[in-house]
């Protein structure tokens, strides 16, 4: 899939997906969210940069550890995504939170601007990862902390199976790229490619739990990274490849339900300090 091609899916698949996803996501992805801003040991007044910031979720606790003597800009290639999150700040009374679209690959920042960098599950979608994490480098001042999560390894994930489901109803792939950087020490060599030092990498077993296969099709198709293509798909093909997801899911289905295994990567790395 051709790089600009595929970012516009991503926008436009996210834009779709933006209501959907706190309510389908939120509860399942808290744990990771936790375990990044632990990792990034934020200190009050640090500024913070939080790259494919969705509707905020990792944003509001990166604005928590900093103070208002911090402060968090979250930017998102989705400008629903950050609509969401720019609602959310105001829900919450923040005042050292802000919010801008924007694309990972070409950061509208100045150099040396922050001293944390954050991307929490949002490198698996670009087409050139390694440029977004030179754009983070960039924009991280002498000595400052890169922290990133990705999906694990492909054979942990037990919902794995939703890209080439949907791939064979479309023309083209689906987040080609998307377990790559979770295999082995990809996503710490691809910091090191990008001038970061120190990279460290930790995994972290999660468990994706579904009241029922209604909902885990929801957050498969309706809240995720296929929403695009769900939109077009006429009702027979909705019909087909929510019967193929689930039948891919029936070694963890639990009753009604399903708890599906999952994994997560989460990657510290720094600039160096001259």
């Amino acid at each position: 899939m051709h790089a600009r091609f595929q970012t516009r899916v991503q926008r436009y698949g996210w834009d779709l997906a933006a209501d959907d996803y706190e309510p389908l996501w939120a509860a399942q992805l808290a744990g990771v969210q936790r375990g990044l801003i632990a990792a990034a040991a934020l200190a009050p007044g640090e500024q913070v940069l939080d790259v494919a910031c969705g509707t905020g979720q990792v944003t509001f606790q990166a604005a928590a550890a900093v103070g208002d003597q911090g402060g968090v800009l979250g930017v998102d290639l989705s400008q629903r995504m950050v609509e969401a999150a720019q609602r959310g700040s105001l829900r919450l009374a923040l005042q050292n939170t802000r919010f801008a679209r924007m694309d990972a690959a070409q950061l509208a920042l100045p150099d040396e601007r922050f001293d944390v960098a954050l991307c929490s599950l949002g490198l698996m979608y670009l087409p050139d990862p390694l440029q977004a994490l030179r754009e983070m480098r960039r924009v991280l001042r002498p000595g400052g902390r890169l922290v990133l999560s990705v999906w694990g390894e492909r054979s942990r994930c037990g919902w794995a199976p939703l890209f080439e489901i949907v791939d064979a109803e479309v023309a083209s792939e689906v987040c080609p790229l998307f377990f790559g950087l979770g295999r082995h020490d990809a996503l710490a060599r691809l910091c090191a490619d990008a001038g970061l030092a120190d990279a460290l990498h930790q995994r972290q077993a999660a468990t994706l739990v579904y009241a029922d296969g209604a909902e885990a099709c929801r957050a498969a198709f309706v809240g995720g990274p296929v929403a695009l293509a769900w939109s077009r798909f006429p009702e027979e093909v909705r019909v087909r490849v929510c019967e193929r997801y689930l039948q891919s899911l029936s070694a963890w289905q639990d009753g009604a339900g399903y708890r599906v295994p999952a994994e997560f990567l989460i990657v510290t790395a720094s600039t160096p300090d001259y």
